[in-house]
């Protein structure tokens, strides 16, 4: 398993691993949706800021964050990839190039919504404590902080 820098030749790689999880992530219902995710995966390989994990040259593991708002804005692992780590070796591979001054922050389902007993599960084993409720794509959302004191 390698944890890479995500790159334009991921980037097939990087969607086929998003059809298979689009069912798990509020706001990819749609072509029109996927296709700008697509852009916006372009957008921020281009700034170094998606991150690719690679088993037999097949993306497996993707995730996104943004180092201006402090924020893992996207993570995905591949169903038969699950239970591995990944996501976790993912997130240790970003954490340094955040701001190691202010909180990072992840928005997932609401306690109560079945679609995210497991994300919740893993961004609490990393040290994310439960924050604002709110809204995205029309779903609702929790808010989870790292307090940049606490690390993975």
């Amino acid at each position: 398993m390698e944890i890479i820098f995500g790159t334009p030749p991921d980037l097939d790689g990087w969607m086929e691993l998003v059809d298979k999880v689009k069912e798990d992530f509020p706001g990819l219902e749609t072509e029109e949706a996927l296709e700008a995710h697509q852009k916006t995966v372009q957008e921020f390989m281009k700034c170094r800021s998606a991150i690719c994990a690679i088993e037999d040259g097949r993306v497996v593991g993707a995730l996104l964050f943004s180092r201006e708002e402090n924020t893992l804005c996207f993570l995905a692992v591949d169903p038969s990839f699950r239970r591995q780590h990944i996501a976790a070796g993912m997130a240790s591979f970003m954490l340094p190039l955040m701001d190691s001054e202010r909180d990072i922050t992840v928005t997932t389902y609401r306690e109560g919504d079945p679609a995210g007993a497991s994300a919740r599960a893993f961004y609490k084993s990393l040290g994310f404590t439960e924050g604002r409720l709110t809204e995205e794509f029309g779903s609702p959302v929790q808010e989870f902080v790292l307090k940049r004191d606490k690390m993975i």
